[in-house]
């Protein structure tokens, strides 16, 4: 095929992409929460089953990051955070399918939420840092129900779903901005007016948008995006995510203001204190942590060696 019916195939391509998972959302969000968390335990145990990718994933980011644990707990941890991670795969047509009542009946608490609340109400802002923890999918949906909410996000490799991901995301009101120039600036404009925004800080930005800082002990490249946003209009972080409860009894989703300096003078210290801030969150309920994410991949070998020897 030449170059011109590649490019006429591209669009095609996305168009059936974008057609199949509207198909498959459409069917999976007919499913109770009850069912879909138990098909995607299924998932979960054939993750690990098939010693699939991404069980090896998982096995490498515990071993990395938490090497006190003895073997067996590791392995237990690997299978829990399996099961977690099909449930939430699974759970996220139905969320992108509920209507408002429904997601305010599986949201069992939001404590903390008042604290972000008063910041709105001084006009100051907020900066939400929610990291890959329990649904996150659901936490958004539950936040930007209830106060304005601008949500940065990194559009997906396929431009076609990005509508798709948007439609979902923002049907309760939020605002979505990428994460490009044109996003930040959205952001700044939102927490200018008072407004919260909301960031996963544990996704690895792209080369040249952010430095290498610590995370378990190991040189991860880090976001200054939120340091930027803090420094530029004073805004407050907090942190945020969705616990998934035992037996399909729903979501309890927890905030509290953020407790290291993550808007500190120097980037490198910004950046350090804001995986400190993750880690806080994620030693809460390991299990339900991504641990599916490649977070190590990205960095440069030498950088990475004198942080990784403490020098």
């Amino acid at each position: 095929m030449n170059d011109s019916g590649k490019a006429r195939a591209r669009p095609l391509r996305g168009r059936l992409r974008l057609a199949l998972a509207r198909s498959l959302l459409w069917s999976l969000g007919r499913l109770s929460l009850s069912n879909a968390q138990r098909l995607g335990r299924l998932l979960g145990r054939s993750f690990w089953l098939a010693n699939s990718k991404t069980r090896r994933i998982v096995e490498d980011n515990l071993a990395r990051c938490l090497p006190d644990l003895g073997a067996d707990e590791r392995e237990k941890l690997a299978r829990r955070t399996l099961i977690e991670t099909g449930m939430g795969l699974i759970e996220t047509a139905p969320v992108w399918n509920w209507n408002r009542e429904k997601v305010d009946a599986v949201v069992k608490g939001m404590p903390g939420f008042e604290a972000i609340e008063q910041a709105i109400e001084a006009g100051r802002g907020a900066i939400l840092l929610a990291p890959h923890m329990g649904n996150w999918e659901l936490g958004g949906l539950a936040t930007a129900a209830r106060t304005r909410t601008t949500i940065m996000y990194r559009p997906p490799r396929e431009p076609a779903l990005e509508s798709l991901l948007n439609e979902a995301r923002s049907r309760f009101g939020a605002d979505m901005a990428p994460a490009n120039l044109r996003g930040v600036r959205q952001a700044l404009r939102a927490l200018k007016r008072g407004e919260l925004v909301a960031i996963l800080p544990d996704q690895a930005p792209r080369k040249g948008e952010g430095v290498l800082a610590p995370f378990f002990g190991h040189p991860a490249l880090t976001m200054t995006l939120i340091r930027t946003l803090s420094r530029r209009t004073g805004a407050p972080a907090f942190t945020g995510w969705a616990e998934r409860l035992p037996d399909a009894a729903g979501f309890r989703i927890h905030y509290a203001p953020a407790t290291e300096p993550v808007d500190a003078d120097d980037p490198d210290e910004a950046a350090a204190a804001l995986n400190r801030e993750v880690e806080r969150v994620v030693r809460e309920k390991p299990e339900q942590y991504q641990w599916t994410y490649r977070r190590f991949r990205r960095q440069s070998s030498g950088r990475a060696r004198r942080l990784q020897q403490g020098e």
